[in-house]
Protein backbone atom coordinates (compact mmCIF):
# COMPACT_ATOMS: atom_id res chain seq x y z
CA UNK A 1 0.00 0.00 0.00
CA UNK A 2 1.34 3.41 -0.96
CA UNK A 3 2.27 5.66 1.98
CA UNK A 4 0.46 8.94 2.51
CA UNK A 5 3.66 10.90 1.92
CA UNK A 6 4.37 9.16 -1.38
CA UNK A 7 0.75 9.61 -2.35
CA UNK A 8 1.03 13.28 -1.46
CA UNK A 9 4.22 13.64 -3.50
CA UNK A 10 2.44 12.44 -6.64
CA UNK A 11 -0.42 14.96 -6.33
CA UNK A 12 0.39 17.31 -9.20
CA UNK A 13 -2.29 19.89 -8.41
CA UNK A 14 -1.17 20.79 -4.91
CA UNK A 15 2.44 19.66 -4.43
CA UNK A 16 5.59 21.05 -5.94
CA UNK A 17 8.22 18.35 -5.18
CA UNK A 18 11.72 19.34 -4.18
CA UNK A 19 14.05 19.96 -7.09
CA UNK A 20 16.76 17.67 -5.63
CA UNK A 21 14.35 14.75 -6.07
CA UNK A 22 14.49 15.26 -9.83
CA UNK A 23 10.87 16.52 -10.18
CA UNK A 24 10.09 20.07 -11.26
CA UNK A 25 6.92 22.07 -10.82
CA UNK A 26 4.91 23.73 -13.54
CA UNK A 27 4.97 27.41 -12.48
CA UNK A 28 1.80 28.10 -14.46
CA UNK A 29 -0.23 26.05 -11.96
CA UNK A 30 0.86 28.18 -8.97
CA UNK A 31 -1.19 31.25 -8.17
CA UNK A 32 0.76 34.31 -7.04
CA UNK A 33 -1.50 34.57 -3.98
CA UNK A 34 -1.16 30.92 -3.00
CA UNK A 35 1.07 30.29 0.02
CA UNK A 36 4.01 27.99 -0.65
CA UNK A 37 4.55 25.89 2.45
CA UNK A 38 7.60 23.98 3.64
CA UNK A 39 6.79 21.07 5.93
CA UNK A 40 9.22 21.13 8.89
CA UNK A 41 9.46 18.09 11.18
CA UNK A 42 11.83 17.95 14.16
CA UNK A 43 12.56 15.46 16.92
CA UNK A 44 15.21 15.57 19.62
CA UNK A 45 16.62 12.52 21.38
CA UNK A 46 16.66 14.38 24.71
CA UNK A 47 14.48 13.37 27.64
CA UNK A 48 12.16 16.35 27.30
CA UNK A 49 10.94 15.18 23.89
CA UNK A 50 10.49 11.46 24.44
CA UNK A 51 6.73 11.91 24.28
CA UNK A 52 6.80 13.92 21.02
CA UNK A 53 5.76 12.27 17.76
CA UNK A 54 8.54 10.76 15.68
CA UNK A 55 9.64 12.63 12.57
CA UNK A 56 7.92 10.14 10.27
CA UNK A 57 4.70 10.42 12.30
CA UNK A 58 4.81 14.21 12.13
CA UNK A 59 5.32 14.11 8.36
CA UNK A 60 2.45 11.63 7.89
CA UNK A 61 0.02 13.68 10.00
CA UNK A 62 0.84 16.95 8.24
CA UNK A 63 0.77 15.37 4.77
CA UNK A 64 -2.73 14.11 5.54
CA UNK A 65 -3.71 17.60 6.73
CA UNK A 66 -2.28 19.19 3.57
CA UNK A 67 -4.23 16.78 1.35
CA UNK A 68 -7.44 17.38 3.28
CA UNK A 69 -7.18 21.18 3.13
CA UNK A 70 -5.57 21.52 -0.31
CA UNK A 71 -2.37 23.10 0.97
CA UNK A 72 0.54 23.62 -1.43
CA UNK A 73 3.69 22.06 0.06
CA UNK A 74 6.83 22.57 -2.00
CA UNK A 75 9.38 20.90 0.24
CA UNK A 76 9.77 18.71 3.31
CA UNK A 77 12.58 19.34 5.79
CA UNK A 78 13.47 16.91 8.58
CA UNK A 79 15.82 17.51 11.50
CA UNK A 80 16.98 15.60 14.58
CA UNK A 81 18.23 18.35 16.86
CA UNK A 82 17.37 20.04 20.14
CA UNK A 83 15.69 23.46 19.92
CA UNK A 84 16.76 24.63 23.39
CA UNK A 85 19.53 26.91 22.07
CA UNK A 86 19.14 29.47 19.31
CA UNK A 87 21.01 29.29 16.03
CA UNK A 88 22.23 25.70 16.51
CA UNK A 89 19.91 23.85 14.09
CA UNK A 90 21.38 23.74 10.56
CA UNK A 91 18.16 22.65 8.82
CA UNK A 92 16.06 25.29 10.59
CA UNK A 93 18.65 27.96 9.76
CA UNK A 94 18.56 26.88 6.11
CA UNK A 95 14.75 27.05 6.15
CA UNK A 96 14.67 30.62 7.53
CA UNK A 97 17.23 31.70 4.92
CA UNK A 98 15.12 30.17 2.15
CA UNK A 99 12.03 32.00 3.47
CA UNK A 100 13.99 35.25 3.53
CA UNK A 101 15.04 34.63 -0.09
CA UNK A 102 11.44 34.05 -1.21
CA UNK A 103 11.51 30.29 -1.74
CA UNK A 104 8.68 29.71 0.79
CA UNK A 105 6.22 31.97 2.56
CA UNK A 106 4.57 29.46 4.87
CA UNK A 107 5.58 26.76 7.37
CA UNK A 108 3.59 23.59 8.00
CA UNK A 109 4.57 21.85 11.25
CA UNK A 110 3.04 19.60 13.90
CA UNK A 111 3.21 22.13 16.76
CA UNK A 112 4.84 25.53 17.45
CA UNK A 113 7.42 23.96 19.79
CA UNK A 114 8.79 21.98 16.79
CA UNK A 115 10.08 25.32 15.48
CA UNK A 116 11.28 27.02 18.65
CA UNK A 117 11.90 26.40 22.32
CA UNK A 118 14.10 29.46 22.77
CA UNK A 119 13.74 33.22 22.50
CA UNK A 120 16.31 33.65 19.71
CA UNK A 121 14.62 31.44 17.10
CA UNK A 122 11.20 32.73 18.13
CA UNK A 123 12.36 36.29 17.50
CA UNK A 124 13.62 35.24 14.07
CA UNK A 125 10.20 33.83 13.11
CA UNK A 126 8.38 36.95 14.28
CA UNK A 127 10.88 39.12 12.41
CA UNK A 128 10.23 37.17 9.20
CA UNK A 129 6.52 37.84 9.66
CA UNK A 130 7.06 41.54 10.41
CA UNK A 131 9.06 41.92 7.17
CA UNK A 132 6.45 40.11 5.09
CA UNK A 133 8.62 37.09 4.25
CA UNK A 134 6.59 34.60 6.31
CA UNK A 135 2.85 34.84 5.67
CA UNK A 136 1.54 31.90 7.70
CA UNK A 137 2.45 29.11 10.12
CA UNK A 138 0.04 26.18 10.15
CA UNK A 139 -0.06 23.43 12.78
CA UNK A 140 -2.37 20.47 13.29
CA UNK A 141 -4.68 22.56 15.46
CA UNK A 142 -4.39 26.19 14.40
CA UNK A 143 -3.31 28.66 11.75
CA UNK A 144 -1.13 31.62 12.72
CA UNK A 145 -1.11 34.39 10.14
CA UNK A 146 0.84 37.63 9.95
CA UNK A 147 -1.52 39.55 12.21
CA UNK A 148 -0.87 41.13 15.62
CA UNK A 149 -3.10 38.68 17.50
CA UNK A 150 -1.69 35.59 15.78
CA UNK A 151 1.92 36.72 16.29
CA UNK A 152 1.15 37.36 19.96
CA UNK A 153 -0.34 33.87 20.23
CA UNK A 154 2.75 32.39 18.51
CA UNK A 155 5.01 34.09 21.05
CA UNK A 156 2.87 32.77 23.92
CA UNK A 157 2.94 29.18 22.61
CA UNK A 158 6.70 29.15 21.99
CA UNK A 159 7.39 30.96 25.26
CA UNK A 160 5.36 28.29 27.03
CA UNK A 161 7.65 25.65 25.49
CA UNK A 162 10.67 27.60 26.74
CA UNK A 163 9.13 27.84 30.20
CA UNK A 164 8.68 24.07 30.24
CA UNK A 165 12.37 23.64 29.39
CA UNK A 166 13.47 26.06 32.10
CA UNK A 167 11.24 24.43 34.71
CA UNK A 168 12.48 21.02 33.69
CA UNK A 169 16.06 22.14 34.35
CA UNK A 170 15.06 23.40 37.81
CA UNK A 171 13.28 20.12 38.52
CA UNK A 172 16.31 18.09 37.44
CA UNK A 173 18.59 20.03 39.82
CA UNK A 174 16.07 19.64 42.63
CA UNK A 175 15.96 15.91 41.98
CA UNK A 176 19.76 15.73 42.02
CA UNK A 177 19.89 17.53 45.38
CA UNK A 178 17.30 15.16 46.80
CA UNK A 179 19.31 12.17 45.66
CA UNK A 180 22.48 13.61 47.21
CA UNK A 181 20.70 14.22 50.50
CA UNK A 182 19.80 10.55 50.81
CA UNK A 183 23.44 9.66 50.14
CA UNK A 184 23.71 8.79 46.44
CA UNK A 185 25.61 10.80 43.82
CA UNK A 186 23.52 11.37 40.67
CA UNK A 187 26.00 9.91 38.17
CA UNK A 188 27.96 6.72 37.60
CA UNK A 189 29.71 5.40 40.67
CA UNK A 190 33.53 5.16 40.50
CA UNK A 191 35.44 1.95 39.90
CA UNK A 192 34.86 -0.42 42.81
CA UNK A 193 31.10 0.21 42.97
CA UNK A 194 28.15 -0.95 40.89
CA UNK A 195 25.07 1.06 39.99
CA UNK A 196 21.62 -0.43 40.47
CA UNK A 197 19.84 -0.35 37.09
CA UNK A 198 16.87 -2.53 38.01
CA UNK A 199 15.08 -0.83 40.91
CA UNK A 200 12.37 1.74 40.30
CA UNK A 201 13.01 5.44 39.86
CA UNK A 202 14.12 7.02 43.13
CA UNK A 203 14.95 3.61 44.60
CA UNK A 204 18.24 2.85 42.86
CA UNK A 205 21.22 2.25 45.16
CA UNK A 206 24.99 1.73 44.97
CA UNK A 207 26.66 -1.59 45.78
CA UNK A 208 30.28 -2.60 46.25
CA UNK A 209 31.90 -4.52 43.42
CA UNK A 210 32.95 -7.69 45.26
CA UNK A 211 35.83 -8.32 42.81
CA UNK A 212 37.33 -4.83 42.59
CA UNK A 213 36.59 -3.36 46.05
CA UNK A 214 39.10 -5.53 48.02
CA UNK A 215 41.91 -4.67 45.58
CA UNK A 216 41.12 -0.96 45.82
CA UNK A 217 41.25 -1.18 49.60
CA UNK A 218 44.69 -2.78 49.30
CA UNK A 219 45.76 0.16 47.11
CA UNK A 220 44.99 2.58 49.94
CA UNK A 221 46.68 0.36 52.53
CA UNK A 222 49.87 0.09 50.49
CA UNK A 223 49.97 3.85 49.96
CA UNK A 224 49.34 4.59 53.66
CA UNK A 225 51.28 1.86 55.47
CA UNK A 226 53.86 0.51 53.00
CA UNK A 227 54.90 3.84 51.43
CA UNK A 228 53.96 2.74 47.94
CA UNK A 229 54.25 5.52 45.37
CA UNK A 230 51.73 5.89 42.56
CA UNK A 231 54.18 4.29 40.14
CA UNK A 232 54.78 1.35 42.47
CA UNK A 233 51.01 0.85 42.88
CA UNK A 234 50.70 0.97 39.08
CA UNK A 235 53.28 -1.81 38.70
CA UNK A 236 51.64 -3.85 41.47
CA UNK A 237 48.16 -3.56 39.94
CA UNK A 238 49.40 -4.47 36.49
CA UNK A 239 51.60 -7.42 37.47
CA UNK A 240 49.97 -8.91 40.58
CA UNK A 241 46.24 -8.15 40.46
CA UNK A 242 43.27 -8.50 38.13
CA UNK A 243 42.04 -4.92 38.64
CA UNK A 244 41.17 -3.39 35.30
CA UNK A 245 38.89 -0.61 34.10
CA UNK A 246 35.29 -1.31 33.09
CA UNK A 247 36.49 -1.58 29.49
CA UNK A 248 39.12 -4.15 30.49
CA UNK A 249 42.16 -1.86 30.19
CA UNK A 250 45.06 -1.45 32.61
CA UNK A 251 44.62 1.59 34.86
CA UNK A 252 47.03 4.38 33.96
CA UNK A 253 48.96 6.38 36.51
CA UNK A 254 46.70 9.44 36.46
CA UNK A 255 43.62 7.28 37.16
CA UNK A 256 45.38 5.70 40.15
CA UNK A 257 46.17 9.11 41.64
CA UNK A 258 42.59 10.28 41.10
CA UNK A 259 41.29 7.17 42.88
CA UNK A 260 43.60 7.73 45.85
CA UNK A 261 42.30 11.32 46.07
CA UNK A 262 38.63 10.38 45.67
CA UNK A 263 36.77 10.78 48.98
CA UNK A 264 33.87 8.75 47.54
CA UNK A 265 35.71 5.61 48.69
CA UNK A 266 35.50 6.70 52.35
CA UNK A 267 31.81 7.58 52.18
CA UNK A 268 31.91 11.32 51.37
CA UNK A 269 31.34 13.08 48.05
CA UNK A 270 31.07 16.65 46.71
CA UNK A 271 28.35 17.52 44.22
CA UNK A 272 28.68 19.34 41.97
CA UNK A 273 32.48 19.05 42.04
CA UNK A 274 33.98 22.35 43.14
CA UNK A 275 30.73 23.61 44.69
CA UNK A 276 31.86 23.06 48.28
CA UNK A 277 28.66 21.07 49.01
CA UNK A 278 29.55 17.78 50.67
CA UNK A 279 27.24 14.85 51.39
CA UNK A 280 27.55 11.68 53.42
CA UNK A 281 27.18 8.58 51.28
CA UNK A 282 24.31 6.16 51.81
CA UNK A 283 26.45 3.26 50.55
CA UNK A 284 29.09 1.10 52.25
CA UNK A 285 32.57 2.75 52.13
CA UNK A 286 35.46 0.72 50.79
CA UNK A 287 38.00 2.38 53.13
CA UNK A 288 37.69 4.09 56.49
CA UNK A 289 38.01 7.84 56.93
CA UNK A 290 41.23 7.30 58.93
CA UNK A 291 42.81 5.26 56.13
CA UNK A 292 41.80 7.83 53.52
CA UNK A 293 43.28 10.69 55.57
CA UNK A 294 46.50 8.74 56.06
CA UNK A 295 46.83 8.36 52.28
CA UNK A 296 46.28 12.09 51.77
CA UNK A 297 49.11 12.88 54.19
CA UNK A 298 51.43 10.50 52.36
CA UNK A 299 50.59 12.10 49.04
CA UNK A 300 51.39 15.66 50.16
CA UNK A 301 54.50 16.88 48.36
CA UNK A 302 56.54 20.01 48.83
CA UNK A 303 55.29 22.86 46.65
CA UNK A 304 57.10 23.08 43.36
CA UNK A 305 58.80 26.22 42.21
CA UNK A 306 56.80 28.45 39.95
CA UNK A 307 56.95 27.68 36.23
CA UNK A 308 59.88 29.39 34.62
CA UNK A 309 62.07 29.70 37.76
CA UNK A 310 64.33 26.92 36.43
CA UNK A 311 64.89 26.90 32.72
CA UNK A 312 66.83 24.28 30.80
CA UNK A 313 68.43 24.98 27.44
CA UNK A 314 67.48 21.86 25.50
CA UNK A 315 64.03 20.72 26.67
CA UNK A 316 61.29 20.20 24.05
CA UNK A 317 63.91 19.69 21.35
CA UNK A 318 64.69 15.97 21.47
CA UNK A 319 62.58 12.83 21.14
CA UNK A 320 63.17 9.57 22.97
CA UNK A 321 64.48 7.03 20.47
CA UNK A 322 63.05 4.15 22.47
CA UNK A 323 59.38 5.09 22.95
CA UNK A 324 58.86 8.36 21.06
CA UNK A 325 58.10 10.47 24.15
CA UNK A 326 59.55 13.92 24.72
CA UNK A 327 62.78 14.62 26.60
CA UNK A 328 62.82 16.66 29.81
CA UNK A 329 65.58 17.68 32.21
CA UNK A 330 66.32 17.93 35.88
CA UNK A 331 69.09 19.37 38.01
CA UNK A 332 70.94 17.39 40.66
CA UNK A 333 73.21 18.88 43.27
CA UNK A 334 76.08 16.66 44.45
CA UNK A 335 78.41 17.18 47.37
CA UNK A 336 82.10 16.92 46.53
CA UNK A 337 84.82 15.58 48.84
CA UNK A 338 86.14 19.07 49.51
CA UNK A 339 82.73 20.08 50.88
CA UNK A 340 81.63 22.15 47.89
CA UNK A 341 78.50 21.57 45.82
CA UNK A 342 78.32 21.00 42.09
CA UNK A 343 75.29 21.13 39.83
CA UNK A 344 74.68 18.55 37.12
CA UNK A 345 71.89 18.67 34.53
CA UNK A 346 70.51 15.38 33.20
CA UNK A 347 68.12 14.87 30.27
CA UNK A 348 65.76 11.91 30.28
CA UNK A 349 62.56 10.50 28.74
CA UNK A 350 59.25 11.88 30.03
CA UNK A 351 57.75 8.35 29.68
CA UNK A 352 54.57 9.98 28.40
CA UNK A 353 53.96 7.24 25.83
CA UNK A 354 55.45 4.36 27.79
CA UNK A 355 55.59 4.24 31.60
CA UNK A 356 58.07 1.39 31.41
CA UNK A 357 60.58 3.12 29.15
CA UNK A 358 64.03 2.59 30.70
CA UNK A 359 66.00 5.04 28.57
CA UNK A 360 69.02 6.09 30.70
CA UNK A 361 69.75 9.66 31.81
CA UNK A 362 72.22 11.70 29.74
CA UNK A 363 74.46 14.48 31.04
CA UNK A 364 74.12 17.88 29.38
CA UNK A 365 77.85 17.99 28.60
CA UNK A 366 77.52 14.74 26.66
CA UNK A 367 74.58 16.15 24.67
CA UNK A 368 76.47 19.32 23.77
CA UNK A 369 79.45 17.30 22.56
CA UNK A 370 77.30 15.16 20.28
CA UNK A 371 75.25 18.13 19.05
CA UNK A 372 78.49 19.85 18.07
CA UNK A 373 79.37 16.87 15.87
CA UNK A 374 75.97 17.04 14.16
CA UNK A 375 76.28 20.80 13.60
CA UNK A 376 79.65 20.40 11.87
CA UNK A 377 77.72 18.75 9.02
CA UNK A 378 75.55 21.84 8.49
CA UNK A 379 76.66 24.18 5.65
CA UNK A 380 78.31 27.34 6.97
CA UNK A 381 75.95 29.71 5.04
CA UNK A 382 72.98 28.10 6.83
CA UNK A 383 74.45 29.10 10.21
CA UNK A 384 75.63 32.54 9.05
CA UNK A 385 72.08 33.35 7.86
CA UNK A 386 70.50 33.09 11.32
CA UNK A 387 69.66 36.62 12.53
CA UNK A 388 69.76 35.76 16.23
CA UNK A 389 73.34 34.49 15.89
CA UNK A 390 74.63 37.61 14.11
CA UNK A 391 75.59 39.61 17.27
CA UNK A 392 77.55 36.67 18.67
CA UNK A 393 79.12 36.03 15.27
CA UNK A 394 80.64 39.52 15.23
CA UNK A 395 82.01 39.09 18.77
CA UNK A 396 83.40 35.66 17.96
CA UNK A 397 85.14 36.89 14.80
CA UNK A 398 86.75 39.75 16.70
CA UNK A 399 87.99 37.44 19.45
CA UNK A 400 89.18 34.87 16.91
CA UNK A 401 91.18 37.39 14.85
CA UNK A 402 92.67 38.96 17.94
CA UNK A 403 93.88 35.60 19.17
CA UNK A 404 95.24 34.74 15.72
CA UNK A 405 96.93 38.14 15.39
CA UNK A 406 94.99 38.91 12.17
CA UNK A 407 93.79 42.25 10.91
CA UNK A 408 90.14 43.15 11.23
CA UNK A 409 89.61 43.34 7.49
CA UNK A 410 88.01 39.93 7.24
CA UNK A 411 84.41 39.81 6.16
CA UNK A 412 83.25 36.83 8.25
CA UNK A 413 82.67 34.62 5.23
CA UNK A 414 83.05 30.88 5.22
CA UNK A 415 86.60 31.16 3.83
CA UNK A 416 87.93 32.48 7.17
CA UNK A 417 85.24 31.07 9.47
CA UNK A 418 86.05 28.62 12.28
CA UNK A 419 82.78 26.66 12.43
CA UNK A 420 83.87 24.34 15.24
CA UNK A 421 85.05 27.21 17.39
CA UNK A 422 81.84 29.19 16.80
CA UNK A 423 79.64 26.20 17.76
CA UNK A 424 81.52 25.76 21.06
CA UNK A 425 81.38 29.52 21.64
CA UNK A 426 77.56 29.62 21.30
CA UNK A 427 77.11 26.63 23.62
CA UNK A 428 79.33 28.29 26.24
CA UNK A 429 78.45 31.98 25.92
CA UNK A 430 75.18 32.15 24.00
CA UNK A 431 71.69 32.63 25.40
CA UNK A 432 69.09 29.87 25.55
CA UNK A 433 67.39 31.30 22.44
CA UNK A 434 70.69 31.44 20.50
CA UNK A 435 71.51 27.84 21.40
CA UNK A 436 68.10 26.72 20.20
CA UNK A 437 68.43 28.64 16.94
CA UNK A 438 71.81 27.05 16.35
CA UNK A 439 70.38 23.57 16.93
CA UNK A 440 67.52 24.46 14.57
CA UNK A 441 70.06 24.56 11.73
CA UNK A 442 70.09 20.75 11.81
CA UNK A 443 66.59 20.76 10.22
CA UNK A 444 65.75 17.23 11.36
CA UNK A 445 64.13 15.42 14.27
CA UNK A 446 66.81 14.83 16.91
CA UNK A 447 66.53 11.67 18.98
CA UNK A 448 68.31 10.27 22.03
CA UNK A 449 68.72 6.55 22.52
CA UNK A 450 71.14 4.81 24.85
CA UNK A 451 72.83 8.19 25.48
CA UNK A 452 73.48 8.65 21.77
CA UNK A 453 72.22 11.72 19.89
CA UNK A 454 71.16 11.16 16.31
CA UNK A 455 68.80 12.34 13.62
CA UNK A 456 66.39 10.00 11.92
CA UNK A 457 69.01 9.40 9.21
CA UNK A 458 72.48 9.68 10.79
CA UNK A 459 73.77 8.30 14.10
CA UNK A 460 76.65 10.01 15.90
CA UNK A 461 78.57 7.95 18.42
CA UNK A 462 81.26 9.48 20.63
Amino acid sequence: MESSEAKFTNTSAKLLPQERNGVYADPIKISSSQIRYCLYARKSSEDDERQALSIDSQVKEMVDLAQAEGILVTDIRRESHSAKSSGTRPVFNELTNDIRNGMFDGILTWAPDRMSRNAGDLGMLVDLMDNGHLREIKTHGQTLSNSPNDKFLLMILCSQAKLENDNRGVNVKRGQRSKCEIGFRPNMAPLGYLNDYYSGKGQKKIFQDTERAPIIKQMFEKAAYENYSGRKIYDWLKDETTLRSRSGKTLNLSVIYRMLNNSYYCGMFEFPVGSGKWYKGGYEPIVSRELFDAVQKKMVVAPKSKPGTKSFDFTRIFKCGSCGSGITAQERIKSLKNGSLKSYIYYHCTQFKDFDCDEPYTREENLIEQLSELLKQVPVPEILSKPMLKPELDKFMLIHRTMQGQSQNGDGTETDFDLTGFIHYIFQEGTKEQKRELIGCINATICIKEKKVYTEITTISI
